[in-house]
């Protein structure tokens, strides 16, 4: 018999959780300051709309890229290493951004530096990190600390645009780089201690299920779940990407973007806390069903409003229905594989969640370019968010088969 151990729910693991959210809040501006950048970029290397994404899209696909790395790196030596390169990614990545030549300068800059570097050390190492940290509780704590990147969006966009206003953009990426290796390196020092041994056994041996019990093997279940994160990213990039730029062509100016940008990611926190409640009495997948058909919704609602106030209220609905998307994969990884691989696994899934963030914020802009409207760039978002909901039906009816089974069987 494993005896609990003492670590897993502590005062010292909520340390970790307050510092892994503050972490997270200040990582996020890797991936809002280029969208609130967007537009003045555009205009300052006559851009189309789709190339002005490309630095986003970059960001997006390097993250992806250096996700997988960065989940190994932290299944081996623990969460403080992809903090400090991290750290190192920021910092460099926007510095060397502040003197880009040229638009592509800028993209290669943004996917190599602050995506693949940057962003990719801190979403999974923290979520793999604190999920090992809690028990019962552990859907509220994943959820508290990815609700850490839609704080980012809340904080930083209004901020950003501020400074763009008053200094320029080159000059507030300079300022954000050297805010980021100022915070980022003595912040991971709280989280230098790791988990005992015997904490990592007791956790493997709570593993809830094993991926046989949906009838599938590893591999199959690790396919469906990267390209259900695909799904439900292209069609959550519409919105989050092109906001901005949408309320420009709108006539609202970027201003009003920012703000229902920043009204968007707000309630997205509210909903990531609150579905995490929901995840520790529903598990993941039905957690993940839930949220995906929300999102759909809201989707929806962006096509027939277009006035000020209304586009308001919408972007305050997709915050309060997308926002507990991505933690969901977080528990289905803890759910349905053992934590000692949980870095590797999530990392795969968030990776393919990227790939979607950053092909559905190019489609979009591309759309535009073909259709000068995002009408159907929110038509294209929501047909991928059905192959979203498809597989979650699917797995759901693939558990529920096997429960029947093994009843049956006994």
């Amino acid at each position: 018999m494993t005896l609990p151990n003492p670590e897993i729910e502590s005062t010292y693991a909520w340390l970790r959780l307050v510092a892994s959210f503050v972490l997270l809040t200040i990582g996020g501006v890797g991936m809002y300051a280029i969208i609130v950048a967007m537009p003045v970029i555009e205009i300052e290397f006559s851009a189309t709309r789709s190339q002005a994404s490309l630095p986003y899209s970059m960001i997006m696909l390097g993250w992806a890229a250096g996700t997988i790395a960065m989940g190994r790196l932290f299944d081996r030596f623990g969460i403080q290493i992809p903090i400090l390169v991290g750290a190192f990614g920021f910092s460099s990545g926007f510095v060397v951004s502040s003197f880009a030549p040229s638009l592509w300068t800028l993209a290669a800059s943004h996917g190599l530096l602050i995506g693949m570097l940057g962003t990719s050390s801190l979403f999974v190492p923290l979520m793999a990190d604190v999920s090992q940290w809690f028990d019962r509780r552990r859907g509220v704590a994943v959820a508290i600390v990815a609700s850490g990147q839609y704080v980012a969006g809340a904080i930083w966009p209004p901020v950003i645009y501020h400074f763009i206003e008053t200094v320029g953009w080159r000059q507030a990426y300079v300022g954000i780089g050297i805010f980021c290796a100022a915070t980022l390196v003595p912040l991971s020092f709280v989280l230098r201690r790791r988990l005992s041994i015997s904490g990592d056994a007791a956790a493997n041996a709570r593993a809830d299920v094993a991926p046989s019990s949906l009838g599938l093997s590893d591999s199959s279940l690790q396919i469906l779940l990267c390209t259900a994160g695909i799904g439900c990213c292209i069609a959550m990039a519409m919105p989050q990407v092109h906001l901005v730029s949408m309320c420009v062509g709108l006539g609202f100016g970027p201003a009003r973007g920012a703000e229902m940008l920043a009204l968007m990611l707000g309630c997205g926190v509210v909903s990531r806390l609150g579905f995490g409640f929901i995840m520790d009495r529903l598990g993941g997948l039905q957690t993940l069903l839930i949220a995906s058909a929300l999102q759909c919704i809201a989707l929806f609602f962006f096509l027939p409003f277009k006035g000020l106030v209304s586009m308001y209220i919408v972007s305050a609905l997709f915050g309060l229905f997308q926002g507990g998307l991505v933690p969901c994969y977080a528990i289905i990884v803890r759910e349905y594989f053992k934590p000692s691989v949980a870095g590797m696994r999530m990392g795969l899934i968030i990776m393919a969640t990227l790939v979607g963030m950053a092909l559905g914020g190019w489609l979009s802009g591309a759309i535009y370019d073909w259709t000068r409207s995002y009408t159907v760039a929110f038509i294209n978002g929501i047909a991928w968010n059905f192959v979203n909901i498809g597989i979650v039906v699917f797995l759901l009816s693939r558990r529920g088969f096997a429960i029947k089974f093994s009843r049956a069987a006994t």
